[in-house]
């Protein structure tokens, strides 16, 4: 191991060793080497700085998102009043006297892709959706898939407007149960009536008519059928050689 003595140094104290090097190293290097030395040192400082403001503000988010409730838009939330749903009906009304509309005309208050049929409550409404009224019962027995029912109907649109009726053309409708001939909705208020019977079907658009350019309808809407069924007939198929059909009487 080499071992230096006092001797061989050319200074012996901390003092001559300061004197010494400042007498050695020029005055303007000295000054560039502890600047540089104070940059560094205060970009650390910043950089320590926004990496901590960084965490904090990460962690402001994550509290604000994990524990404050979700405040409800009032600005987007419309709220509705019986006055607004009442001055709703009331317009209805006016329309549908307007189409001469029959008395007791449902009502149908809309509220975006919601719609609420505003009926008296003497209309009886299904689970499927449908909603009825009977004016006169009828007799006899209910009509069964294959038979065909004879009935008129007037057709009417949401607002009370008339779109069809069989009594201005002159003749009933018939139409043989089970076959598709009929609105779903159509078919399912007119299957429990009786002959003689008369009755206000209210058909949702989950029950109506398809709807497009190649239709009638050209939008979901709820329609309005009073019908009157006058009669059930039974129904047999014939074959005559290489010719078939169905014969109902």
């Amino acid at each position: 191991m080499l071992m230096l003595s006092s001797s061989s140094l050319p200074y012996r104290s901390l003092s001559d060793f300061t004197a010494i090097a400042e007498s050695s190293f020029p005055k303007n290097l000295l000054v560039q080497c502890c600047s540089i030395s104070n940059i560094r040192e205060e970009k650390k400082h910043q950089l320590q700085y926004e990496e901590t403001f960084k965490r904090r503000r990460l962690l402001v988010f994550l509290v604000s998102v994990g524990l404050t409730p979700t405040l409800p838009s009032f600005g987007k939330t419309k709220v509705k009043s019986p006055f607004d749903e009442k001055r709703i009906v009331e317009q209805n009304k006016r329309i549908q006297r307007e189409n001469n509309a029959p008395e007791d005309f449902p009502s149908f208050v809309r509220e975006g892709f919601e719609v609420k049929v505003v009926a008296p409550d003497n209309y009886v409404r299904s689970e499927s959706g449908l909603i009825y009224k009977d004016f006169e019962v009828g007799k006899g027995d209910h009509p069964k898939n294959g038979q065909q029912v004879i009935f008129h109907y007037i057709g009417y649109n949401e607002s009370g407007r008339r779109i069809d009726s069989t009594y201005i053309q002159g003749a009933p409708a018939k139409v043989r149960l089970g076959t598709n001939g009929l609105v779903p909705g159509f078919e399912q208020g007119i299957v429990d009536m009786r002959p003689g019977g008369k009755r206000r079907i209210i058909i949702p658009p989950e029950l109506g008519p398809p709807v497009g350019p190649s239709t009638f309808f050209s939008s979901k809407q709820f329609e309005v059928f009073d019908v009157e069924l006058i009669s059930v007939q039974d129904c047999q198929r014939r074959t005559i050689g290489f010719y078939s059909d169905v014969v109902c009487t």
